[in-house]
């Protein structure tokens, strides 16, 4: 029988234990004490032991069981990076049941599908703002029976009998802990390791997001496979700020952060993560490509603003750095004289640079989620960040293939990591094998079974392997374009390269079928605004900046940059700058900002026609634009379609 005096198992005994109970047995041994989430609130850093964890944990899983939590049953987590969450998730598989993550950002609708789709019994909405979506469409959540809100700012008007204040769930989990002792340890003792943990959402790049079901072992699993490549220590702190229903996440802040005892910090909002990240200083760190790429803008600015003595020798920095950084990638030895430099423009400018980031005591960065243009992963590893690129989806539980330190390649994401099997179908497609495989799509056996045919994992990706085992992805099989001479390219690999550039924002790069590469920009509003106030171009809106004469001059320079490292066949020729900035609330992006390509050849078709008309024009263009407090605007503007010389 599991008991929560258990002590803690050893990392590789933790494959026949479930999440709650790693929290369990970690809140008893002699690692109780010692701190295992750190929130700041109001400018003050609150520590929180893994016995304080549990405690909350525990009462909020019991008080889901007194207010009628089933076995199975799943509660919708619609919260931000803060403990609660914690609470919140671990605290519903305690009870038997299945965590659901909503995005915070996301509309009342796109909130309601999923929490419907899931059969959500019960919904947990961090403050009013989330509460207010929640009830919005509530009239379509019939097998909803409780929300239960964190943050009491505004509640106090709420007088709702389906709604209940979390400490009030955590008050009745510790009535009933007091009435029956025992009732938490047989609770924990019914879950096993290939019960569902969690239904993570997919990001609905091609339709509907679809719920992937991933066991406690899928989730333990991944965790010290990936720990067998990059080892975990004692001291590393891990640091919360990307969405919590994101598999990436969830991989790092529960998963590896119980199995091994590892502190989450949690910044103080989400417009202060930096700042906070720095004043914890995190050890390990995981993002996305647009973390990467704004980080890389970031740095670029500053230049621009800093003095002609601090450009000089930051230039000359890079030049030592991108040396030592391509050697290491060739992996050719470094002479002493690199080594040298190297450090000295460490000394000199890049850790500065690196503090100001908040990543001066980063062991291991790693991006994922997406491809990172190698542009931007060549100029973050001449700053001297350890950046490994990984790759993996929701479906393997987060990770499967990944860069060992001294085996660090831009073109490729490195090799599977122990226990995953990866091969190559006939038409190119990644396949993967793994214990940490999901069971299938909820309420889907039709994309299951597409999934999972021949028991691989089918990903949806193209991928190469090289002679040595690593794996370069190419891009979406789907995706994969083909111009009308039959030249394939990929639209990713050209739109990363665009986006290296500081005042390009996104990019969508359309030609399948078309006789040349085109492609369709956003521009970084504070970047050009920066660029134009220093040149006094006058501008009010984006839309206005975006059509500005000199901004299209800017951008079709920084297009001309991009094309010199493309083949000829993959350069872009015409481009246009949107009148509007590309948004997940208007269906263009998911939530996790990946394009949806499908909603943009569909929106902007008039604009794809005229890049491929007889000669460049402007076109007319009438638009409703929607902004995050529901209001709409009418713009109304020409958009000036670009030749790129020498495209």
């Amino acid at each position: 029988m599991i008991r929560s005096g258990a002590a803690a198992p050893a990392p590789r005994a933790a494959l026949g234990s479930t999440l709650p109970r790693l929290l369990s047995a970690r809140a008893a041994d002699a690692s109780g004490r010692r701190v295992a989430l750190r929130y700041k609130d109001r400018g003050i850093w609150q520590e929180f032991t893994w016995q304080d964890y549990l405690a909350h944990a525990r009462a909020f899983g019991l008080g889901l069981a007194a207010l009628g939590l089933a076995p199975g049953e799943k509660v919708a987590i619609l919260c931000g990076n803060r403990p609660e969450w914690l609470y919140a998730e671990v605290g519903t598989l305690a009870a038997g049941g299945i965590a659901v993550g909503v995005y915070q950002d996301a509309i009342a609708r796109e909130i309601g599908y999923v929490i419907d789709h899931a059969d959500a019994a019960y919904v947990v909405a961090e403050d009013q703002e989330q509460l207010d979506k929640v009830l919005e469409v509530r009239e379509d959540l019939p097998k909803v029976r409780r929300i239960i809100t964190v943050d009491p700012k505004g509640m106090h008007r709420v007088d709702d009998p389906q709604v209940t204040r979390f400490p009030e769930v955590e008050a009745l989990g510790r009535e009933l802990d007091a009435a029956h002792p025992g009732r938490f340890d047989d609770l924990l003792l019914n879950t096993a390791p290939e019960d569902i943990a969690n239904i993570v959402y997919t990001s609905g790049t091609t339709g509907s997001p679809k719920g992937a079901m991933l066991t406690h072992r899928n989730l333990i699993n991944m965790a010290l496979t990936f720990a067998e490549v990059d080892p975990v220590r004692p001291d590393d702190q891990l640091f919360s700020y990307l969405p919590p229903p994101w598999i990436g996440e969830i991989a790092m802040s529960i998963a590896t952060a119980l199995v091994f005892g590892i502190p989450v910090n949690f910044p103080e909002e989400a417009e202060t993560a930096r700042d906070d990240g720095r004043e914890i200083g995190p050890t390990v760190l995981f993002g996305p490509p647009r973390l990467w790429e704004a980080l890389t803008s970031q740095v670029q600015v500053k230049l621009m603003d800093t003095t002609p003595f601090k450009r000089a020798v930051y230039r000359l920095a890079m030049r030592w750095g991108y040396r030592a950084a391509d050697k290491r990638l060739r992996r050719q030895p470094l002479g002493p004289a690199d080594r040298v430099l190297s450090r000295l423009g460490y000394l000199l400018a890049f850790r500065a640079v690196l503090d100001d980031l908040g990543m001066l005591r980063i062991r291991h960065a790693y991006t994922g989620g997406a491809a990172l243009g190698p542009d931007t992963f060549r100029f973050l590893r001449a700053l001297g960040l350890n950046l490994k690129q990984l790759y993996g989806q929701t479906e393997i539980a987060g990770f499967s293939c990944v860069h060992r330190d001294g085996d660090v390649r831009f073109e490729t994401v490195g090799r599977p990591i122990p226990g995953v099997d990866l091969t190559l179908s006939p038409e190119g497609e990644i396949l993967e094998r793994s214990d940490s495989v999901f069971l299938g799509y909820y309420k889907d056996p039709q994309a299951t079974r597409a999934a999972l045919q021949g028991g691989w994992l089918h990903t949806g990706d193209a991928g190469q392997l090289t002679d040595d085992g690593h794996l370069v992805v190419i891009d979406r099989l789907s995706d994969v374009m083909r111009l009308a001479d039959g030249t394939l390219f990929s639209p990713q690999f050209i739109e990363n390269k665009l986006k290296f550039s500081p005042f390009v924002r996104e990019a969508v790069v359309v030609g399948h079928g078309r006789p040349y590469v085109a492609a369709i920009l956003n521009i970084d509003m504070p970047v050009v605004g920066k660029w134009a106030e220093d040149r006094q171009i006058a501008h009010t809106t984006y839309t206005d900046l975006s059509q500005k004469a000199g901004v299209y001059d800017l951008i079709a320079a920084e297009v001309r940059g991009a094309n010199e490292s493309l083949p000829r066949s993959a350069r872009v020729r015409r481009f246009v700058l949107l009148y509007k900035e590309l948004d997940a609330d208007d269906g263009e992006l998911t939530r996790t900002r990946k394009v949806r390509r499908r909603v943009i050849a569909e929106r902007y078709a008039h604009l794809i026609e005229a890049m491929y008309g007889a000669s460049a024009d402007r076109i007319p263009v009438r638009a409703t634009i929607t902004y995050r407090d529901g209001t709409t605007a009418v713009v109304e503007t020409a958009v000036r379609v670009a030749e790129v010389a020498g495209g």
